[in-house]
């Protein structure tokens, strides 16, 4: 284990908080990952995005002790200096739960702080009554799912060089697959999720990047790290003019991770997915 990540709670036994503690939050440097990936410290990032994460268990008391219950969306730029530790990340929101607060905008505000706080950047929070969160139909990705197609699979090591172009004409396409599994860094529990990745640029061979999809399953990265290392070899193996990775992992511990990467659109509106 990287010695940056020994502090981490991660992995060890905890006892769970029953006041708010902010100093619960755990912040990891992004460039501990991005330097292996070719992404200098200093230098200009070649894409922009968000971590949304999506909290359905964040209850509090009001001034009265009545129990209040939120989903919660928050949003994590690509740019801040931190990604937030999801197991720290859980205990933080757990530390509400005995705690009173005048309103919820007061919840609200304190999670920003917070949150930035750890970042190291403006963290967006958004709270939804269990009414308004019940109005939204689950969604589906965009785009052509590459997941049935008739090939043999015999690896299930990282394999980057397995990327290939199916030829050199200029076309725009949106794929995506529900395929995609890693494993958290420190405890090798696993990590679901559905990639989409859409590009303008050379013809990716499809039966290439299902493969190479599939390399990540033994894998062992945090959520927005395989999402940065996915867009980077793509970029660089494929070339190609326009490019977008978007995961959406499924939820542990009441929470989800989905990593947004591009360099020419913005992060879209959250569209919760049938497995979250």
């Amino acid at each position: 284990m990287n010695e940056s990540l020994a502090h981490l709670n991660l992995g060890q036994p905890t006892a769970y908080p029953t006041q708010y503690d902010a100093s619960l939050l755990q912040g990891v440097p992004r460039q501990l990952n991005r330097t292996p990936i070719g992404l200098a410290e200093g230098q200009p990032l070649p894409f922009h995005g968000d971590d949304i994460w999506h909290g359905y268990e964040l209850s509090w008391l009001n001034s009265n002790g009545l129990p209040q219950v939120a989903v919660a969306e928050f949003r994590v730029p690509a740019t801040s200096t931190n990604l937030i530790e999801s197991k720290s990340f859980k205990l933080y929101l757990n530390s509400f739960n005995d705690s009173r607060w005048p309103s919820w905008h007061a919840v609200s505000e304190q999670l920003s702080i917070d949150l930035s706080q750890c970042a190291g950047a403006p963290v967006g929070v958004q709270l939804s009554t269990v009414q308004q969160a019940q109005r939204k139909a689950f969604g589906d990705l965009p785009g052509h799912c590459i997941d049935d197609q008739p090939i043999e699979i015999t690896s299930y090591e990282y394999s980057p060089e397995l990327l290939k172009l199916s030829s050199h004409d200029i076309v725009e396409e949106t794929l995506h697959s529900h395929l995609l599994k890693s494993n958290c860094l420190i405890t090798n529990q696993p990590d679901w999720g559905s990639v989409l990745i859409r590009y303008r640029g050379p013809a990716v061979d499809h039966a290439a990047l299902l493969r190479y999809i599939v390399s990540f399953r033994h894998h062992n990265e945090f959520h927005e790290q395989c999402v940065e290392r996915l867009y980077m070899d793509i970029k660089e193996r494929l070339q190609p003019e326009q490019l977008t990775v978007y995961a959406r992992y499924t939820r542990r511990g009441g929470l989800d991770i989905n990593p947004f990467r591009s360099d020419f659109e913005p992060t879209p509106e959250s569209v919760r997915l049938s497995r979250q």
